[in-house]
């Protein structure tokens, strides 16, 4: 049976319109926080939304939707960039002048605690650090319903100048379709996960090359997203996506948040790759330096991941993200905490920030 994901449907959501940049930030933010602008193709994937703004910070939130699972059934720690990566940019956007634009440059995380399908509610809440004419810095926290805070970062954003500005925006708010089926991450979930008798059992690059082959089962998130593994060796895999439109953010171009999780799909899975059975990995940091945007075109995308230091308790890999004309779009980085006698489980997942403190007592 063909492997199809919801990146095969047309994708829901529109653009804000040009004119939209001929507003000075502060107007432009406000149209924004009015609801009055278009949901991206993001926001209706997997339901990020904005909550509110200062002229300084910016609140998102995303629901942790069972479609984010991965084969143990807790969520890659990058769901958390998911979240930030829109109000990084947003708490930044009070700062530019008319004709001023921001594009994603860095992003760096850490992260303490995964997401699960328990963990209701995700906020992320980003507040400008530093605001120049040419480069802008901020920091967020993303937390669970229940106040636990998941993860840390920073952001860098190079701000890029249109000259001269186009026209300002005429403010109409905009009405949203409505749709026959409700959005993706709201549907009933498709995939499933690999019992963990199978993760006690057998090594990682085992089950991965399992599971690729659809000997075992394919997770959640890659119904979602379209990922696919292919190329595994010891230390080594390729994750492969579309550049689906699905994937776009209000700039048209594939969304920041998105770019970090495909990596993190790749370099979680190389260093699985080295995992004997019964131990697992828990990836504790990610820097994604993204060189040129990424378009949504719809072809194919590959990040190559490999690991670059495997010790006993601590591994690193990193991806270079590669587009259809086999140019990097984007370089990344992390590294896992390793744990010997677990296993990823939903009821008890592995929590850096504790197990750490664990093997230190």
């Amino acid at each position: 049976m063909a492997f199809t994901s919801i990146t095969d449907e047309p994708a829901r959501g529109d653009f804000p319109p040009v004119g939209l940049l001929g507003l000075a930030g502060p107007e432009r933010a406000q149209v924004f926080a009015d609801g009055l602008l278009p949901r991206p193709p993001i926001s209706h994937l997997f339901g990020l939304m904005p909550q509110s703004r200062t002229e300084t910070e910016a609140v998102f939130t995303m629901p942790a939707s069972p479609w984010l699972q991965t084969s143990f059934g807790v969520y890659l720690a990058s769901t958390a960039v998911l979240a930030a990566d829109a109000p990084f940019g947003s708490a930044l956007v009070p700062s530019m002048r008319p004709g001023m634009y921001g594009t994603t440059s860095e992003v760096s995380m850490s992260f303490l605690r995964p997401a699960s399908p328990a963990s209701g509610m995700l906020t992320a809440r980003a507040h400008k650090v530093d605001a120049g004419r040419t480069l802008g810095l901020s920091e967020a926290t993303v937390t669970d319903a229940r106040g636990r805070l998941l993860a840390h970062g920073t952001s860098r954003y190079v701000f890029l100048q249109l000259d001269p500005p186009p026209p300002p925006l005429e403010v109409k708010k905009y009405d949203e379709p409505t749709y026959d089926t409700p959005d993706p991450y709201e549907r009933p979930v498709r995939g499933e996960l690999i019992p963990l008798e199978v993760w006690r059992t057998r090594p990682g690059l085992d089950v991965l090359r399992a599971a690729a082959a659809g000997e075992l089962p394919r997770a959640p998130f890659a119904f979602l997203f379209g990922c696919s593994l292919s190329e595994i060796e010891e230390g080594s895999v390729v994750s492969t996506m579309p550049a689906s439109k699905w994937f776009a953010s209000p700039a048209r171009t594939i969304y920041g948040g998105m770019t970090a999780y495909f990596a993190d799909t790749a370099i979680t899975a190389a260093i699985q790759t080295t995992l004997p059975a019964n131990t697992v990995s828990a990836l504790v940091d990610l820097k994604v330096n993204y060189t040129r945007p990424a378009v949504p075109d719809g072809r194919q995308l590959r990040a190559r991941a490999t690991v670059v230091h495997r010790g006993q308790r601590m591994a690193v890999a990193r991806a270079d993200l590669i587009n259809a004309d086999d140019k990097t779009y984007a370089i990344a980085t992390g590294s896992a905490m390793i744990l010997e006698g677990r296993v990823w489980d939903v009821e008890r997942p592995v929590v850096a920030v504790d197990d750490a403190r664990a093997d230190d007592d």
